[in-house]
């Protein structure tokens, strides 16, 4: 939610700080403090994998435990491998919990906005590095005691932020609505030198985006759409509007989203070129984000779901509806906050409904393929490459990737079919079977040959019967840290492994089993035990991740 206050002028200011070797406190900013902490081990508290690993995807309306399953039909392997990495606990500042907000990603890293619920001004930003899948770090964490932080985005050694401030209590501010530039080196926040502020008309700022040498920040309820110089953060221009919630940026077109107006297509001139009702209830003073890609504009409708607009001609071509989460839906809190465009997928974060994947067909039109397996309200998330993050409220943020099969990896298995089938993957005795892809299964059990070239999670167990082979060339990630599932090499048994393994459960070799690395990239993360029999071999190099071997 977004806080009113009153209205006063504008100004921008460069401040000075005092710090020390962890935590830097910024005197003054808002009659209040701004404090940085980048202690590694305290920031490491904030880091989860209890929830980590294969994501199951669940049919809008199924029971817990029956994803993409129907009543009359064997349940079929997944097109979507995805894994939830690890999770960030939402900051509580004396014990006051924040809810995150916004997220952007950029190169190595994932930055994440927070705020407070109620009257309280408190917000906080992080830094995530997300470069080693295996392996997120929250590398700082700065925390605003007098404003709240609704959006951010990083650009050339900075990060934006735009929020409220206690206008009243500050010394500085002289309007509710801010922006703010922060230096960061290293994944690390870095105010020694300052923060550059600019204020702006309005209750509350509500988004920004980055275009150029300029910064766009709108304002909510009576605010402008604002352009300032990314340099200085001095005002160039200001528009005024309603109740701006949003806006996106493509190319040379903006994209901003009214409340009560619905969406306007401006140019770099700032000249409206195209403008279309949105005939949905966005609720008040409520965070929506939209997304613009594909000559397409993605708008979260609130209780309507997702309306999908033609960009060039604003004709509404889709509505997606929220689907029922079937393990987190909170009748109340059943809202589509944001959305998200990655290639061929939409992604919707529906509140208390949950995180939506939905895919466009090849006639252009989108279908729902279900809900993550997801804790948390969802308030935003951000897709870009091969991962989501998403922000859910109380519960902090979710590190999700999608293991998409690298492009080198596809060459060498574009002559192996294509999987298709059973979730529950079965070779029986003197079989053969090879297949690539990427899919999500059940369980897989061989008591022939089986070789697999691509991107594969397995919600259950892996069996590789008495001496039978199973020969991966890729990654595959098996079980999750909260239901850990183990991968069983019987007597005499072969697994054979090119790529990446990742393992929420235990690795056992039973009596004569063989485990064969081929090449020297190839990397193992156990968060269960290994157990060897005496007469089980291991052969190849391998990065043992956790020190199980």
């Amino acid at each position: 939610m977004f806080k009113n206050r009153c209205l006063l002028l504008g100004a921008t200011f460069m401040l000075l700080v005092s710090c020390s070797d962890e935590t830097i406190i910024y005197q003054d900013t808002f009659a209040e403090d701004v404090s940085v902490v980048n202690d590694e081990a305290v920031l490491q508290q904030s880091i989860s994998f209890s929830h980590a690993g294969a994501l199951d995807i669940f049919k809008d309306g199924a029971a817990k435990g029956s994803a993409l399953k129907s009543r009359n039909a064997e349940e079929q392997a997944g097109d979507y491998p995805l894994t939830q990495i690890a999770q960030i606990k939402a900051p509580v500042y004396q014990g006051q919990l924040l809810t995150s907000t916004h997220v952007h990603v950029s190169s190595d890293y994932a930055y994440v906005s927070y705020n407070t619920v109620g009257e309280t001004y408190l917000g906080a930003v992080d830094i995530i590095r997300i470069s080693n899948p295996r392996n997120p770090r929250l590398t700082s964490r700065l925390y605003y005691t007098n404003a709240d932080i609704n959006s951010l985005q990083y650009d050339d050694g900075y990060v934006y932020v735009a929020g409220g401030v206690d206008a009243e209590l500050s010394n500085l501010a002289e309007e509710n609505s801010f922006v703010g530039k922060i230096r960061v080196a290293n994944g690390r926040f870095d105010i020694r030198s300052g923060i550059t502020y600019g204020f702006q008309v309005g209750q509350n700022a509500t988004d920004l985006v980055i275009n150029g040498d300029k910064l766009h920040v709108t304002s909510g309820a009576e605010g402008v759409l604002a352009t300032y110089d990314k340099t200085t953060l001095s005002m160039l221009s200001e528009l005024s509007f309603t109740d701006l919630r949003s806006l996106a940026i493509n190319g040379s077109q903006l994209a901003i989203l009214d409340a009560e107006t619905g969406v306007s297509i401006l140019d770099q001139n700032i000249q409206t070129t195209l403008q279309f009702p949105i005939n949905s209830d966005l609720g008040f003073a409520s965070k929506k984000t939209l997304d613009f890609g594909n000559n397409k504009i993605l708008v979260p409708e609130a209780s309507r779901g997702a309306g999908i607009y033609d960009a060039s001609t604003g004709t509404l071509l889709e509505h997606i509806n929220i689907p029922t989460n079937p393990i987190l839906e909170n009748p109340d809190d059943k809202t589509t906050n944001a959305v998200g465009l990655n290639e061929n997928v939409i992604l919707m974060a529906n509140g208390g409904a949950g995180l939506c994947l939905s895919e466009e067909l090849p006639d252009g039109s989108f279908e729902v393929v279900g809900i993550l397996e997801l804790e948390g309200s969802m308030n935003f998330l951000a897709t870009k490459g091969d991962y989501i993050i998403a922000a859910s409220g109380t519960e902090g943020v979710q590190i999700i990737k999608f293991n998409r099969p690298s492009a080198s990896l596809v060459e060498r298995c574009k002559d192996l079919p294509e999987y298709r089938g059973s979730s529950k993957l079965i070779v029986l005795t003197n079989e053969e079977r090879a297949y690539s892809g990427s899919k999500n299964f059940n369980n897989i059990n061989v008591s022939g040959a089986l070789l697999l070239c691509g991107s594969w999670t397995v919600r259950n167990a892996v069996s590789i019967r008495e001496r039978g082979t199973f020969e991966m060339n890729g990654m595959m990630t098996v079980g999750r840290n909260n239901r850990r599932r183990n991968i069983v090499v019987e007597e005499y048994a072969i697994l054979r492994i090119e790529g990446d393994l990742t393992l929420y459960g235990d690795l056992i070799l039973e009596k004569g089993a063989t485990l064969e690395f081929l090449g020297s990239d190839n990397k193992v993360n156990i968060f269960g035990d290994v157990e060897i029999d005496d007469d089980a071999t291991v052969i190849g190099t391998f990065e043992d991740v956790r020190s199980k071997f």
